[in-house]
């Protein structure tokens, strides 16, 4: 692997989770955040998840002492091969924060944006210099463990940005995932976003608690999720011939009014409900514990997630029943 220089402005959670991901991958990291404090937060908790790191597995190069951080954009970004935008979903702020990088950094260099929810075209808006490089890079929390980055390109993006972003990505252990076309909210998020609204909904109308919304998606299709994903999952649902009968058979089901297009008004009273019930679910366990113990699920889970592939055919035709 050849060590790159990436520049993370940004260190919240996502933000951090790049840094942590890079770090582990080898490369030199190049922080910036003006908030006071940013500094030592970012080094407390890489050395909280280094050990978690470890366990999954560092780079021959990787060292804590690759991050420096900068007391300007524009010193961290001057050099860096990828960077990584984390600033806050406002799009002023990101366009903003995006146009200063276009004008800072060496012409050759990816500018990916974080963003759960904008769409490339918006954010290379005010990039007068080279909107040809910058893109979506979405990733999904943790983003030191978890694999899937959603890669997005704008109106202006060349594909060829897009390109060498998947075999960087591909080249710390991530799965890119290229989307054809951009969208708001991207794929991921759009399907959470289906799932949360149902769950409010549900919490709203007094039918289940929290708690036992979350007990129906881990114990029941989070399960099968996590290895084939809704669609396979339905195509398995309808038998000998797969998907052809799911349609038939539920397919009418579609008409009939049981999900809410739109989430509920978010009152004090369901706020309340949302927040009492994870604060009860989680007890007196800290959220760094809570936190650890994710971690150590999902290292199992992709561990056995790796063993059995994915679902391409060639790989499912070869399986051992046995």
């Amino acid at each position: 692997m050849v060590q790159k220089t990436m520049a993370v402005l940004g260190t919240g959670v996502i933000g951090n989770g790049w840094i942590a991901r890079f770090l582990a991958s080898g490369h030199k990291v190049n922080a910036f955040d003006p908030a006071p404090g940013a500094k030592e937060k970012t080094g407390k908790m890489i050395d909280d998840i280094w050990t978690t790191l470890e366990e999954f597995g560092l780079s021959n190069e990787a060292a804590k002492e690759n991050l420096t951080f900068y007391d300007t954009l524009e010193e961290a970004v001057k050099d860096a091969d990828l960077i990584q935008e984390n600033v806050p979903e406002q799009e002023v702020l990101k366009k903003k924060v995006l146009a200063q990088v276009d004008a800072a950094t060496k012409s050759t260099a990816i500018i990916a944006s974080s963003t759960s929810g904008y769409m490339p075209s918006v954010l290379q808006a005010d990039c007068v210099h080279h909107p040809e490089r910058v893109i979506v890079a979405h990733p999904f929390n943790p983003v030191y463990l978890i694999p899937l980055v959603e890669i997005a390109g704008g109106k202006q993006t060349e594909r060829s940005y897009m390109e060498k972003a998947e075999e960087l990505y591909e080249s710390m252990d991530m799965k890119p995932l290229v989307m054809k076309g951009e969208i708001d909210g991207h794929i991921g998020d759009r399907l959470m976003e289906a799932i949360w609204r149902e769950g409010l909904h549900i919490v709203n109308d007094g039918v289940a608690t929290t708690e036992e919304v979350d007990k129906a998606i881990v114990y029941g299709p989070g399960l099968r999720w996590a290895l084939m994903g809704p669609f396979l999952t339905l195509h398995l649902a309808g038998g000998k011939d797969g998907m052809k009968h799911m349609l038939e058979q539920f397919g009418p089901a579609l008409k009939l009014p049981w999900t809410r297009l739109v989430a509920p008004e978010l009152t004090e009273e369901l706020s309340e409900k949302v927040i009492s019930g994870t604060a009860e679910q989680s007890g007196d366990v800290p959220i760094e514990d809570l936190e650890h113990r994710r971690d150590r699920f999902l290292i199992k889970l992709m561990g056995l997630l790796e063993e059995e592939g994915f679902w391409p055919a060639e790989r499912l035709l070869s399986y051992d029943r046995k």
